[in-house]
């Protein structure tokens, strides 16, 4: 009897939780022909949302600019890491410090400069792509966080790999006998 109970019980209050979601009127506040009736913009409406400032940008702040952001392995096989070096310059006035490089799932890895790159320096951002058991396109990226212009860069990876190919299964047929020895004298 117990379990018929709390059974209906659950249903009742789930189908008053689906009612109420269905319901899309609000009721007016109390004095919602004067509000109809003045012109106040919807930024200064109470409880209006304004959208997020983003900081001002430092334009003497640092600044990437990379040979490329996106690198095309290409077909490479199954097994060894797929590396390569996205290099840039700092072509800003001060000095980038990044704070964090991270890629999209954990078989993208990159390594980063921890010093500062000075103005009219080059660095370069090491990106380690792991093909072990990952047949298939490559298409990861690399995120940078930085105090550069760009606060957060994004480097893109693109590529195929094929697998490895099959292994012979081992033979069980016995090894050739030896040859002769040599008639003696």
């Amino acid at each position: 009897m117990k379990k018929v109970f709390i059974t209906l019980l659950c249903l009742s209050i789930s189908a008053a939780a689906l009612k109420a979601q269905d319901k899309k009127t609000v009721a007016p506040p109390p004095n919602a022909a004067a509000a109809a009736a003045s012109p106040t913009p919807a930024s200064q409406a109470p409880g209006a949302q304004t959208a997020p400032t983003t900081p001002p940008v430092d334009p003497k702040a640092g600044k990437f600019k990379f040979d490329e952001e996106t690198h095309d392995f290409g077909t490479v096989p199954e097994g060894p890491l797929a590396e390569y070096d996205f290099v840039f310059k700092n072509v800003g006035k001060k000095p980038i410090t990044i704070s964090d490089a991270h890629g999209s799932c954990g078989c993208t890895v990159p390594t980063w400069p921890h010093e500062p790159i000075l103005p009219k320096k080059s660095a370069k951002i090491h990106v380690a792509y792991t093909t072990n058991g990952r047949q298939g396109m490559i298409n990861k990226d690399v995120i940078i966080n930085s105090d550069a212009q760009q606060n957060t860069m994004r480097l893109h990876i693109t590529g195929n790999v094929t697998p490895k190919p099959a292994e012979k299964p081992a033979t069980t047929t016995p090894p050739p006998p030896p040859p002769p020895a040599p008639a003696g004298k």
